[in-house]
């Protein structure tokens, strides 16, 4: 454990003001220090600082160093971090320099202190701990300004990743003992980038919460990227949203938007605003009632999705299906958007479902042209719902439903597959192509630059999916992020179609699985010993490509679609690295159930 020396920083304030500023005391014992500088922006009575959260975890180009550039015009005397503010999960020390550097650009132009703290993008692996002590000199500190103890934690304590994060024993004793020393600050702010509080095996967690208990106290935190605000442990306990991190920006109602929160010091306690991009709200902007109604339940209104052995239909009726969970009632607004192939016609586009009920009606498809199934563009449905409540403001959220008939895919039964890779046993089998594409047009040269078909089969032990891959330029990189080369994913989720047709993302490796394997020689696998089930996969290299053959057991199956199972889920994709492009290219069989584009009921196999 770190002996610590205290250092105090005295800095006289501005004659404007006439009067000397607070004295700063940091307790830091290396040379190097996490953060870029310690000249205050600061106001002669309460202070005001700023909170940005997770920018990285599929980060969205352009939007942290926008919000640096707003935090600017706002002038906040100093901005905490809680951590992912790089991509990470690499052992390649040249991408790590690369992207801290990139990281420290954003930074370079912040005109206030920025205090770092780390998440478990930043530190992941022994590699990445060395390059924050490198940079940084401790991965937990604290500081007290202005009579308000700033304590900023490590979640990443243990290096087990997203999910599963810890405090340990050093740690742990050296909270103890800042709190120890600092019995009557006005008030205690702590910083950590896993919300630790909801996760479990957090280690020393809870015995830090018991130390936090009689005191006044708020805690923040990022990683989940949805924001929600809980009473508990007599303090507010913050998860925050995104500035710029992986987000299917959904709205306030899921706690999905981009922001940075600005925080008013005041004797009572602090004082939220959460910045928008477009707008400013307080921090009730998503509470633990309106995620239980919002967020905790399936979205009110579905298309119940359709399966035909008829590859050209002409005419289609269609469930709808609009739930209301709540204990007022729900106004429903759908609109249509025009459709060259489809004529279609809602049995009704406005009305109410009363407290707790559901109402159903029928949505009716023509198809004009007989076009093929498969051929068809989505129908995009917008969809306004607003609950109205007597006491409170109504809440109104919305989406767009996409919607296709799909054509129907069996599982064969096999006799025989022996797993090698080689798919000589599967010549009679049907083949499915994956078509769908994302990612810059210019960066896909055709078919001989990708292409991937795959067909399915089960036998009385395995669920087997056979792949024929064709890819002019294998990107394979042993030291390299697995997300960043030639990699093969998939998702599986066996539970009964009306609950796995709607599944979009959630529950991701507790009620589906999803699987990742590159071409890498050692530990292909991403997180491989945190797969619910063992996945076998055999790989043959080809002149063109590849051939794969995967096995998972049927007793994943069973678990989760019972014994006499009839159907699961399947998504496929491919991610597409080629040496002289710039970007890479995706290509899946649907799109991906998480994002924007994802048709319910997709990629639904039916056991024959």
């Amino acid at each position: 454990m770190y002996r610590f020396v205290s250092l105090v920083f005295m800095v006289l304030f501005s004659a404007a003001f006439g009067q000397v500023k607070p004295t700063i005391y940091v307790d830091i014992p290396t040379e190097q220090k996490p953060w870029n500088h310690i000249e205050w922006n600061s106001a002669p009575e309460q202070f005001q600082f700023a909170v940005v959260t997770d920018r990285t975890g599929g980060h969205r180009p352009g939007v942290f160093p926008e919000g640096i550039k707003k935090l600017n015009l706002l002038q906040p005397e100093f901005v905490m971090s809680v951590g992912d503010l790089i991509e990470g999960y690499t052992k390649d020390t040249v991408q790590l320099n690369a992207e801290w550097k990139e990281f420290m650009g954003f930074i370079d132009i912040l005109e206030a202190p920025f205090f770092y703290v780390p998440g478990n993008h930043d530190i992941t692996n022994k590699v990445m701990e060395e390059k924050w002590k490198e940079l940084f000199g401790v991965s937990y500190y604290h500081f007290i300004y202005k009579d308000v103890l700033f304590l900023c934690l490590n979640s990443e304590d243990n290096l087990r990743g997203a999910g599963r994060g810890t405090i340990d024993d050093a740690q742990y004793e050296y909270i103890k003992k800042t709190l120890e020393e600092n019995p009557e600050v006005k008030w205690t702010l702590v910083f950590l980038h896993q919300p630790l509080w909801v996760q479990e095996d957090t280690k020393r967690w809870k015995d830090v919460e018991k130390l936090l208990a009689n005191r006044s106290h708020n805690v923040f935190a990022g990683h989940y990227h949805r924001y929600w605000k809980t009473k508990r442990n007599n303090g507010k306990y913050i998860a925050l949203a995104t500035t710029g991190g992986g987000s299917r920006l959904r709205g306030k109602a899921y706690g999905e938007f981009d922001h940075v929160v600005w925080v008013t010091m005041t004797d009572e306690g602090p004082i939220l605003a959460n910045l928008f991009l477009d707008g400013i709200w307080d921090e009730n902007v998503a509470t633990e009632e309106l995620v239980d109604l919002v967020r905790n339940q399936p979205f009110p209104v579905q298309m119940t999705p359709v399966y035909l052995e008829e590859t050209h239909p002409e005419n289609l009726s269609v469930i709808v299906k609009a739930t209301n969970h709540s204990d007022t009632k729900m106004q429903v607004n759908l609109t249509g958007e025009a459709h060259d192939q489809l004529f279609y016609q809602l049995d009704q586009n406005a009305f109410v479902v009363e407290p707790n009920d559901v109402l159903t009606f029928n949505l009716h498809l023509k198809n004009l042209d007989k076009n093929a199934l498969t051929d068809l563009a989505p129908l995009k449905i917008k969809t306004d719902i607003t609950y109205e409540f007597e006491s409170q403001p109504n809440v109104s959220f919305s989406s767009v439903l996409n919607y296709k008939p799909f054509l129907k895919h069996n599982i064969r039964k096999a006799s025989k597959i022996k797993l090698d890779g080689d798919i000589k046993e599967w010549k009679e089998a049907t083949w499915i192509p994956v078509e769908h594409m994302e990612g810059a047009p210019f960066d896909f040269d055709g078919p001989e630059d990708f292409s991937l078909k795959f067909a399915t089969a089960y036998d009385e032990n395995h669920f087997y999916v056979a792949l024929d891959l064709t890819d002019n330029n294998f990107f394979i990189e042993e030291e390299g992020s697995y997300w960043d080369q030639d990699a093969v994913i998939f998702g599986i989720d066996g539970r009964p179609v009306h609950i796995s047709a709607f599944n979009g993302g959630e529950g991701r490796g507790r009620d589906w699985m999803a699987y990742m394997r590159t071409f890498k020689k050692k530990n292909p696998v991403y997180n491989e010993n945190r797969l619910p089930t063992p996945v076998t996969t055999e790989v043959k290299m080809t002149s063109t490509g590849a051939t794969m053959e995967i096995a998972v057991p049927l007793d994943y199956l069973k678990k989760n679609g019972g014994e006499d199972w009839s159907n699961l889920r399947f998504g496929l994709g491919y991610y597409d690295y080629d040496a002289e492009d710039e970007n890479p290219t995706t290509h899946f069989w649907f799109p991906a159930w998480n994002s924007l584009q994802d048709l319910p009921g997709s990629g639904m196999l039916f056991r024959k």
